[in-house]
């Protein structure tokens, strides 16, 4: 028979604290195991499957010989690290918005796969479909510009209403390393969606490293203001935006991929700060990304690559760019969003960049006056990034 209980420390514990403001019950585990059912009791097949639902209150390693489905909202609590074993299959139930992962703030999470045992999350679904589940959140202490980081330091998210952001740009989430997330992006309504990945004033001192987001129903990655880093991330079939940045976000993008599948939107959507608050902090995004391609369906059919907006500025180095009507979309025509002004300073750039099957290469909506080269390069000898390479082994293609 099935139990209810608390894993010890040592043995992929799950923890035990009450359900606080953020509308989450204690953590619970359903278990049959061996190890923690005396030796099975008699039982020939015992049933090692594990619900995960509530609240991660202390350090918990899960245990590779079981398997584990998330059931619900599921949140890493301050002070708490989850630490997840390379190879692990994490499935998430099929029912939507409600179910994710959240990391919160002083909360850790450490997913360290490798290249042959990527750690994968997806939906528990035989017949998987993108929006099954939520996806992944981390929350940081990092400084973001929808607040103005001396009254108010943090905001709080549109998924678990927990809160973001500080004044720590160093500030630590753990590591996400040969990671896969699939089928995410479940919608809790209109205005609230989940996305693959959700980095909500998340610090550089986290780790992100080949990761990547596969079939979800709204964005792939989307950055919420914060310094974090990432690199070797890649996006296939986004339904909307595959990469989304705004609240400020000032970190770094390091060869990203991106294709799109019959639904999409954007391959990046940049904003420089929240349009449905305001620019708080006064400062605008401002990330570099290197070595970035995004591949789309064709000049002819009607969509964009990137879309600069809200006084975002920027730092692109080698771009490949393929298959869209229009390539660089600049919006922003008013003092409180200034796109065009960081084209003529310098601090919006396209510094080497290569386009195929490409009909309008840079569309200024801005009010300003540049050309496209004072925009951007091109350059006959850019590759963006090399994702035959280091996508090799671990992702879904």
């Amino acid at each position: 028979m099935k139990n209810n209980f608390l894993l010890g420390l040592a043995i992929a514990a799950t923890i035990l604290t009450s359900c606080g403001d953020d509308d989450t019950a204690d953590i619970i585990i359903n278990d049959n195991s061996v190890t923690n059912n005396n030796n099975g009791g008699g039982t020939t097949n015992p049933d090692t499957d594990v619900e995960l639902t509530g609240d991660i209150a202390s350090s918990i390693t899960l245990d590779a010989t079981l398997n584990y489905t998330i059931t619900g909202p599921t949140i890493v609590k301050d002070g708490a690290t989850l630490t997840i074993p390379a190879g692990m299959v994490i499935k998430a139930a099929a029912t939507g918005a409600d179910v994710y992962l959240a990391v919160e703030q002083g909360g850790r999470i450490v997913a360290e796969g490798t290249s042959s045992q990527p750690i994968v999350f997806t939906s528990a679904s035989n017949t998987p479909n993108a929006g099954d589940w939520g996806g992944l959140i981390l929350l940081g202490k990092a400084p973001i510009n929808s607040v103005d980081g001396t009254t108010t330091t943090t905001a709080t998210s549109e998924i678990a209403s927990l809160p973001y952001g500080g004044n720590e740009p160093a500030d630590n989430s753990g590591t996400l390393r040969y990671v896969r997330v699939e089928y995410s992006g479940g919608k809790a309504d209109g205005q609230s969606e989940n996305n693959g990945v959700s980095f909500y004033g998340v610090g550089n001192g986290t780790i992100v490293d080949y990761v990547q987001v596969f079939e979800g129903k709204d964005d792939g990655f989307e950055f919420f203001g914060g310094t974090v880093n990432a690199s070797h991330i890649a996006v296939l079939n986004a339904q909307d935006d595959s990469i989304d940045w705004t609240e400020g976000y000032t970190g770094t993008i390091t060869d990203a991929y991106v294709k799109h599948g019959a639904s999409h939107d954007k391959g990046i959507e940049a904003d420089g700060f929240n349009t449905d608050v305001a620019n708080n902090g006064g400062y605008f995004s401002k990330p570099t990304v290197t070595n970035l391609t995004i591949i789309g369906l064709g000049s002819g059919t009607g969509n964009e690559a990137v879309r600069l907006r809200a006084g975002t500025q920027g730092i692109f180095n080698n771009v490949w760019i393929e298959g869209f009507e229009e390539a660089f979309d600049l919006d922003g025509a008013d003092a409180a969003n200034p796109t065009g002004a960081g084209v003529l300073s310098g601090d919006l750039v396209v510094n080497s960049v290569i386009f195929a099957d490409v009909n309008v290469k840079m569309k200024n909506d801005t009010g300003e006056t540049f050309s496209e080269s004072d925009f951007l390069t091109e350059d006959a000898n850019a590759t963006g990034t090399d994702f035959a390479t280091w996508g090799a082994g671990w992702t879904r293609q």
